[in-house]
């Protein structure tokens, strides 16, 4: 038999080597098993100014209070006659689906703080089963509530002439969503709460989703 070439020899010995190189990738990428899918970060909506509010507890509550903790949000007031009912039954359906242990908060802004005072406020929270170490129901004055709501939360809250009102108790047009903000006092989402197309189960879903992995970011 005639030997083979040098450079006959050098294709082999280098088809050889591919081959393994190639087997060596695939059997580092299929260790372990499937990999769980890429979750792309959410955006930086923005970030909070600091307010100062008081809670059902009659106590002051800033944005250093909730620094460290992811949060979600909403606006309502208790004579609500629409959709602030649905919104805070939601929520409590929220705070029964998150584990006391976690560094999570709700908070339910007043739109109406001439009537909602922190008793009006109390009472209406104990009526949803809220937790006052982990859901806060905030008020203020009206300009202060507006500072964070609207400059810092986004959320609309706007109130009724006497003359666009269905009922006495109509008073205001406000956002029905959930903001989510994050551990460093920055909006990174919103979701909408109440409506046609809104799937409550699955909107919590999301929205627990979205909770989880801020509570992941470093």
């Amino acid at each position: 038999m005639t030997p083979a070439s040098p450079n006959l020899e050098r294709v082999i010995w280098g088809g050889l080597f591919c081959i393994v190189v190639i087997i060596a990738i695939a059997y580092v990428n299929t260790a372990g098993g499937p990999r769980p899918a890429y979750t792309p970060p959410l955006p930086v909506i923005g970030t909070l100014a600091d307010f100062a509010l008081t809670n059902q507890l009659g106590r002051a509550v800033s944005l250093a209070d909730l620094r460290g903790k992811v949060w979600v949000a909403d606006i309502i007031f208790t004579r609500c006659p629409g959709p602030c009912t649905t919104m805070t039954r939601q929520m409590s359906a929220l705070q029964a689906a998150l584990p006391q242990a976690l560094p999570v908060h709700l908070v339910s802004l007043t739109t109406d703080p001439d009537f909602d005072t922190p008793e009006v406020l109390r009472g209406y929270g104990d009526r949803f089963g809220a937790r006052a170490d982990q859901w806060w129901f905030l008020t203020g004055t009206k300009p202060q509530i507006a500072a964070l709501a609207a400059d810092s939360l986004k959320l609309i809250a706007k109130e009724k002439a006497p003359a666009e009102r269905t009922t006495a108790m109509d008073l205001f047009i406000h956002s029905t969503v959930y903001v989510v903000v994050d551990k460093q006092g920055r909006l990174r989402a919103a979701f909408e709460t109440v409506g046609d197309g809104v799937d409550w189960p699955q909107t919590q879903s999301r929205l627990l989703s979205t909770v989880n992995q801020l509570l992941n970011e470093k």
